[in-house]
């Protein structure tokens, strides 16, 4: 057990893996909305938005997080400004601000001579130097992000399903639509000191991805992506101890690579479950027995009656509610 006792007795090592612990909460709670929400490419945008920011406050002397917040605060509220003024679909507005702000940092970037190293950091993060004051902004991160998914879940489930039904039932989705894109915001700054900006887009939609293979209501999905996340961190940090490879890279790839092995290992569950003579897994009927039944009489049609109403083939009802 000595793998696993050696880096975790290290003070700095431990601070990671409650930081990145933290992380995988908020992500797991945001990247689930995220991936219902099919917003991925807002997530990313956010993350590479935040490069101006952070460079200017790098080079000014400011703190980064507080660049960070202020350019993606920029980025979220152009966003909406371009989508309402030019009339153009939200992709195309995301796409229009992402270039144009990764390309804004790369200039302000090229002004430095001595910035490569900072650059890495930015980009990569570094996960092994969280300090106390970075957890404190995780937590007070993590509280706002649990207290704003649980005041707005009905708004959100709303949005997530039909947008007119949403309004229909007085939900304020366009509120929720910006309560959410400030959620993600949240969530990127917040993890962008831990795994960078490029490898934050990891854990927001690996973690919630992986957890859709095994659940269906938005709580559990929540609580398994954190589960998953923090599993990612934990992987990552060992890995970085023994093969000496970068600590929030490997912290992505973990969380990555969980996607498609909880897919493989639900597959083989489930194969497993629907053996015959075994109990079917939760949601599904037992298969039907072989061969030719005997519980109808001899000359009882089989075919519903001229006129029934009959699903169609190919279709079922969802086995599980997701709210």
């Amino acid at each position: 057990m000595t793998w696993l006792t050696d880096p975790l007795s290290a003070s700095f090592v431990l601070r990671a893996l409650l930081g990145g612990v933290l992380v995988a909460a908020i992500c797991g709670v945001v990247g689930t909305w995220v991936v219902l929400r099919g917003m991925a490419f807002l997530g990313e945008a956010m993350a590479h938005g935040m490069l101006p920011g952070v460079a200017l406050a790098a080079l000014l002397g400011l703190p980064v997080v507080v660049g960070a917040a202020v350019s993606a605060l920029v980025m979220s509220v152009g966003v909406g400004v371009v989508e309402r003024r030019a009339k153009i679909g939200a992709d195309t507005a995301i796409g229009l601000l992402f270039v144009g702000m990764l390309s804004l940092g790369v200039v302000i970037v090229s002004r430095s001579r001595t910035f490569a190293t900072d650059v890495t950091s930015i980009l990569f993060g570094d996960v092994l130097a969280i300090s106390t004051s970075d957890l404190l902004l995780m937590t007070g991160a993590l509280v706002l992000v649990v207290l704003v998914a649980a005041v707005l879940h009905r708004p959100f489930v709303a949005l997530a399903f039909d947008e007119r039904l949403a309004s229909t039932l007085g939900l304020r989705p366009r509120l929720a639509r910006v309560a959410l894109v400030g959620l993600v915001t949240i969530a990127v700054v917040a993890s962008y000191g831990a795994v960078g900006s490029l490898l934050v887009v990891a854990l927001l939609l690996a973690p919630a991805v992986a957890a859709g293979h095994w659940v269906r209501r938005v709580p559990s999905t929540m609580l398994l992506a954190t589960a998953f996340g923090s599993l990612a961190a934990l992987v990552g940090l060992l890995v970085s101890w023994h093969a000496g490879t970068a600590a929030g890279a490997s912290i992505a790839g973990v969380a990555v690579a969980l996607v498609p092995l909880s897919a493989v290992v639900r597959r083989l569950v489930s194969a497993v479950a629907v053996r015959p003579g075994a109990t079917p897994p939760p949601g599904e009927a037992p298969s039907a027995p072989v061969g030719p039944s005997t519980s109808a009489p001899v000359g009882t049609p089989t075919s519903a009656p001229v006129g029934t109403p009959t699903r169609p083939k190919g279709l079922r009802a969802p086995e599980r509610p997701l709210v």
